[in-house]
Parts: structure tokens; sequence; C-alpha cells
């Protein structure tokens, strides 16, 4: 696990090492162990690689930049391949000389052998940069960046007039001096949205995010042009859908996941460190522990609790610990102690969320004794439906499909009498979400996005001017410039030619796991020397279940019956039995008490570069409104977190 950095400039230029240092001491909590570099010579003039190391396999010889035998195919690598072993074996019988026992090496000789397929043969969580002086695809050499096919590790990039660039974090783009503290009106308006600012673009104009399974490839002699993000990976011609005879029903496709299930586990605890586990009460991280004890036992486990309020999932958890024999740790959580570390906290973001603190106190608790790698449950809501999404979508389609018979003017005017019907069935966001999606059907590209949202289209404007961009495409239908509202108009097009529950999954995969979960678990746990792994996210199992027709993935009252089926012989009655439950924090008291000045504080006074965006008393209104208890917790506090990290980080 690493951070790792670079730059291609235009022309030969001394700033280029030195932009690559001050990267990669931006991001010396990705990798305190060792840091590593590689400037160009006359094959590359104006380039430079960056990394650093958070070391866990092959502790003694796993220094990056890795060379290939010849020294003319280097790499750097932020990730964990799962299948280093197996691929070590094959490249060996090729005739590959490994010099080491780290799954970076892996990477060059892969490339060597496979060139660009290379990416299709690798099990695991990756983004990585390889550099090839060989000549082999042009005249000149060239940079090759790829990312694993869900997104699990991050990696960004931006075109300045100097040249290429790209890094691990956002933030070490900025360390580098060659990206202005713009602010993005795009991604404004997709954070205030969703809660978090939505692939491919990020919260600084001009730097985007390598989309999950994409790659770009750049010849070095042509850094003047915008590479193009290109996708590697498809589930649809996965050897699992390719598979003609496919289960039907929870009981046997169970049985088929069970053990890809167990291997995940086996090969996600492979490491020449510590590893541990994070708990909570539920299906996925009680299923995950399960395994992890079959496989190895005595490992540690962490919970956050919450004593004394329902919130509180330390009873479950320390049963589920009790039973696998884990090592278990209480991390209780006050809004007291949150209030004691919260400018730590928000420091971790490398881009506003209105997630992610949970999982930075349990990642920094694992870290205080010792351990560098913990597995999560993340995943299982997505994969097995356990999202109130799964539900929401299809009233909301069928409620978006009678508003097209609708007037615009008429659907305006009864938008309230929508909102009250759907008060009484749900929750009052529930109502605004309804609301939203009758006045405004034609704003969000899928029925699902309505159910996502925090401050729904119609609503937005009451805070910000807010933008909606469509991407640019040229004839080919290659993206020249991407936007939050392409990628979603391109993931709403996959989904629609899949059957209801797979069409959710893979929304909820593709937008918020990719663009809030999993960039947020890498963030916070990363700013802690944490790594985290996810087993329920290794390819094989999401490319099994994503084959499944929805009559094998879910059984209509039954929550997570694939889930269930598989592996809920290893599970105690207690959590098979229990509703199912969302990992929060109790905001909603904490803000009107220990945090309330510090919400306060930050309502009063925008950070400059935010505040030309906002609409002046805009934001201060949703905090009023959640004082007297007309909305949830999770609108203000996604204004503070905003408002907090523009200061932070765009200050002057």
């Amino acid at each position: 696990m690493c951070g790792i950095c670079g730059v291609a400039f235009a022309s030969r230029n001394a700033d280029a090492e030195s932009r690559v240092r001050a990267m990669t001491a931006a991001m010396e909590h990705r990798g305190p162990d060792e840091e590593g570099f590689l400037t160009g010579d006359a094959r590359a003039p104006g380039l430079a690689l960056g990394m650093r190391r958070l070391s866990i396999i092959d502790l003694a010889g796993g220094h990056q930049p890795t060379w290939n035998e010849t020294k003319d195919v280097a790499v750097i690598f932020n990730g964990e391949l799962y299948n280093y072993r197996d691929l070590r074996e094959r490249l060996s019988l090729c005739g590959h000389r490994l010099a080491t026992q780290s799954d970076t090496e892996i990477l060059v000789h892969a490339w060597e052998e496979w060139g660009e397929d290379s990416l299709s043969e690798l099990r695991g969580m990756f983004a990585f940069a390889l550099l090839d002086l060989r000549k082999r695809y042009a005249t000149a050499p060239i940079l090759f960046l790829a990312r694993d096919p869900l997104g699990i590790k991050p990696l960004y990039y931006t075109q300045t007039p100097e040249g290429f660039a790209f890094a691990s974090e956002v933030r070490a783009l900025l360390a580098s001096g060659a990206v202005p503290k713009h602010l993005s009106q795009d991604a404004v308006t997709a954070y205030l949205l969703f809660g978090s600012v939505s692939e491919p673009v990020t919260i600084l104009e001009g730097v985007f995010s390598l989309p999950p399974g994409h790659r770009i490839l750049l010849h070095v002699p042509e850094r003047r042009r915008t590479p193009r993000a290109r996708p590697w990976w498809d589930p649809a011609v996965s050897p699992a859908a390719r598979e003609p005879r496919k289960p039907r029903d929870p009981p046997s496709a169970g049985k088929q996941l069970r053990p890809l299930l167990e291997d995940a586990v086996r090969t996600h605890l492979i490491a020449d460190v510590p590893v541990g586990l994070f708990l909570s009460s539920g299906l996925d991280s009680g299923a995950i522990a399960a395994l992890a004890a079959q496989a190895r036992g005595g490992i540690q486990s962490f919970t956050v609790t919450f004593p004394g309020t329902a919130f509180d999932e330390a009873a479950l958890a320390r049963l589920a610990a009790n039973r696998f024999k884990t090592k278990h740790t209480e991390v209780p959580l006050s809004g007291e102690s949150v209030l004691a570390r919260l400018d730590e906290a928000l420091s971790a973001l490398d881009q506003p969320t209105m997630d992610a603190i949970n999982t930075y106190f349990v990642s920094w608790a694992a870290r205080e004794v010792g351990l560098k790698v913990a597995l999560s449950g993340l995943g299982g809501d997505e994969l097995f439906a356990g999202y109130q999404t799964f539900a929401d979508t299809p009233r909301l389609s069928r409620l978006i499909g009678c508003a097209w018979y609708v007037p615009a003017a008429a659907r305006r005017m009864t938008a309230p009498l929508v909102a009250g019907l759907a008060a009484r069935l749900g929750s009052p966001d529930a109502a605004r979400k309804a609301a939203a999606a009758w006045a405004h059907p034609e704003a969000l590209p899928h029925p699902y996005f309505f159910a996502r949202t925090l401050f729904p289209p119609g609503q937005l404007e009451r805070i910000i001017e807010p933008r909606f961009r469509p991407s640019t495409v040229n004839a080919d239908g290659v993206t020249l410039e991407p936007t939050w509202l392409g990628w979603l108009e391109r993931t709403a097009d996959e989904a629609q030619k899949l059957e209801p529950v797979a069409g959710v999954s893979w929304l909820e995969m593709r937008t918020y796991m990719a663009s809030t979960l999993l960039r947020d678990t890498d963030a916070v746990s990363m700013a802690q020397s944490l790594e985290v792994r996810l087993p329920l996210l290794d390819t094989p199992v999401v490319e099994f279940v994503g084959s499944l027709p929805d009559a094998a993935r879910r059984r209509p009252g039954a929550q997570k019956a694939l889930l269930v089926e598989a592996l809920g012989d290893l599970l105690p009655q207690e959590i098979l039995a229990q509703r199912k439950r969302t990992f929060t924090l109790p905001w909603e008291e904490w803000l009107r008490g220990p945090l309330r000045a510090r919400m306060d504080k930050s309502f009063a006074d925008p950070a400059p570069r935010l505040g030309a965006y906002l609409r002046p008393g805009g934001a201060r209104s949703v905090w009023t409104d959640f004082l007297a208890g007309k909305t949830s917790w999770s609108r203000p506090w996604s204004l503070y977190v905003l408002n907090e990290w523009c200061r932070q980080h765009l200050a002057a």
C-alpha cells in the first residue's frame, strides 16, 4: 500500500523532481516506511515519478520504483494483488526472472508478457503508473496508468500548461504547485446533490479522477495533449457472465458463492504483518469474521460504540467476537470525544464528504494497537441488496412514469401534495425526494439518483446556482471533457439494460460506493497509515453475483438472502434475525449539543472561496431549519464539512 505520484512535463524541466518530492511529502501518511523516486533521462526528459510505501508484503524487498531485469520498464504501485503468487508461478514458467517476493514486481513482468491485457489478469485493489522505455508502442516511451475495476484505490490527474500530473490524492496535486486553488462549480453541485463529489470530477477545477476500471496511455513526447481515460473492465464479458448455466434461486447461488467468499477472505489475509477486522453487528462484517476465524484464529477486531444510545452495536458485535474468538476492542465515542479530534478527522479528508468520520475513528483505533491492515465488510449492501434504495428506486420509477403525463407547470403546483402523501408513508426526507422526482423528473438520468439525493433538484437553488453539464464527446464516442452528469448518464444507461435489482446494484457500486464509501475509506484509513481490504469486493465475487438473475439474488421479505444462503450457518441467530441498521453516528444529538458552537461559528463565516458560490443566507437557512426540526442532520453537516475543507485547503 502506497501513495504514488508523477509529472510528465512538456519539455525538460528542472522542476519535475522538486514537484514530485513536494507531492510525496504531502502523502507521507500513506507510506511512512519508505520513499522512492525515478527521474527521466534522455529517453523521457521532464518526467519524474515518486512514491511513499506502507510495507505489508515482502518488507525487505518490495522497494519502489520497481524495474524489470533490463531496466527499461518501471512501475510505482498503490494497492495489493491477491493472486500475485499464482501470477508469479505463471510468469516464471514464461521465463521471467523475479528478484523479490513482492506483488509490485509482478506488474512489470506481466506488462512485458501481456501488455495492456495484463490488467485482466490482476485480482486486487490497485492504482499504478508504469513507464515503458522500450518504444514498443510508438517511437517514444509511454506512461501507462490504470485503476482497479471498482475504484478501491484512487488515482487523480490533471493537464496543465506545463504538462501532465497525477497522484493518489487531490491534496498532493495541490502541494505540487501545478494546480490552482480553484473550486469546481460542477463539483459543488454534485456534492450538494449527493453528499460527496461524484466521479470523475473532483472538488478542484481541472483535476479529474481516473474512473474505476479505466486506464490512460500517454505517449511521453505528446504531453501537451490531454489524455483520454478508456475502460478496460466490463463485467458483462467476465467468465461468470459467459457461463451458460447460472443458478436460478438463492440456495443454489449461495452454494456456488460460498467457496468464492472463502477464497476471497483467505487471500485478503495474506500479509507479512498482522491483519485486523472492522466488526459491527451486521451480516457483512459478521460473515467476514466467520470466514477469517476459519482461515486464521485470534484475529483482532474493532467496533465503534455509542454507549447509552440507540445507535450502539456493542452487544451484537461482542456476541460475534465471542463466537469467532477474536481479540476484540470496543471504541466508545461521544460528542465530546468527536469534538476533541474533529479538526484531525476533517484534515484526513482528501475531498469533502458527509460520511467517513465513523471509519476515521475505527481506523485510528486499529492503528493505535499497531495494525497496518484491517478487513472491512464494505460492499455487502451493494452486492446483496441491503440498502433502502433497492425498495425506493422502483417506487420513484413508477412516480416518475406518471409524472411524464402531467404538464410541467401542473407538476410543480402539485409537488406539495405529493410530498404530503409521501410523508405519510415515510420520512420527511423521503417526501422531499418524491416531490423533487415529481416536479423535476428530467433533472437526473435515473430514479435511483433521486433516492440518493441530499439536496434534491429544486432545493439546490436555495443554496447555490447549480450547474448541470453533460460530458462532451467526439464522433467516435470518446469522452473529451468528463463531467459527473455524463458519468451518471452512462451508468444509468448501463443499469437500464439489467434486471431491476441488478440495475440498482450496479448504480450503487458505480456511484455511491465509488464516489463516497471507497474514496472516504481510503482517505481516512490511509491518513492513519492503515490499509483497509474489502473481501466482498473481490473481483470473482463481484463478477459472479453480478451475473446472477434477480431471482437468485433476492427473496422478497428476506434480508440479504444470497449472503445468508451462502454463510448463514456460520452466523449467530441473533445477527441473522435483527432488522437492517445503518452504521452511523448520533449526529442529531451531537449537532444540537457538543458540536453546536462549532457549527454556529462555521455557518456565520463562509470560507472565501466557497462564499462566492453560495446564495446569501442559503446555507445558514439549512442550519436554522435543522435546529427547528425541519430537516435532518445530514444537510447542515455536509455544508459544514464543505466549508471547513475549503477553509483548510483553499486558503490564499
